[in-house]
C-alpha cells in the first residue's frame, strides 16, 4: 500500500478539553469545539477542517486547470457547509458548495469549471466508498 501522505497526520488530545495539537509535516494547528459544544474554540472545530479540505482541493484543482488553459480568471472563491437529513431511517451527509468566479465566463466555460470542481480529489474521495481502518497502539 502507498500512502499519499508521506508522513501521517498525528492528533494529541491533552488536559484541556476538545483541544487538540494536530502535528502535519510542516508544523502544527489546533482544532478545537465551539463554546456552546464545550470547548473553547481555539481553532477550527472537525467539520471545518473537512469543509476547508474539499474548499482548498477544489480551489487548487481549478487553479491547475486554469493555468492549463491560460484562461484569464483573476479570482475564484468558493463556500461549503453540510447539513445532516435522515433518509429510510439512516442519516446522511450533505455538502453544499458554491463556486464564485470572479470573471465574466461564457455557459460552455462555466459547466466546465463546475466539472472539474467536481472532480477535484476530495470531492471523489468524499463521494467514494470510504473505509476506515481503527487499532488500538500501546
Amino acid at each position: 500500500m502507498k500512502y499519499i501522505l508521506e508522513t501521517p497526520i498525528k492528533g494529541i488530545l491533552g488536559a484541556q478539553k476538545y483541544k487538540t495539537i494536530i502535528h502535519w509535516r510542516n508544523g502544527i494547528l489546533i482544532s478545537d469545539e465551539p463554546e456552546k459544544l464545550g470547548g473553547r474554540d481555539l481553532g477550527p472545530d472537525p467539520y471545518t477542517l473537512l469543509l476547508s479540505s474539499l474548499v482548498a482541493c477544489t480551489l487548487a484543482t481549478l487553479k491547475m486547470y486554469i493555468d492549463q488553459k491560460q484562461m484569464d480568471i483573476s479570482e475564484i472563491e468558493i463556500e461549503a457547509n453540510i447539513y445532516y437529513k435522515i433518509e429510510s431511517g439512516e442519516t446522511v451527509a450533505y455538502i453544499d458548495r458554491s463556486v464564485r468566479i470572479g470573471s465574466p465566463i461564457d455557459p460552455e466555460t462555466n459547466q466546465k469549471l463546475l466539472l472539474v470542481a467536481e472532480n477535484c480529489p476530495i470531492s471523489r474521495t468524499l463521494k467514494g466508498n470510504i473505509n476506515i481502518s481503527t487499532s488500538v497502539i500501546k
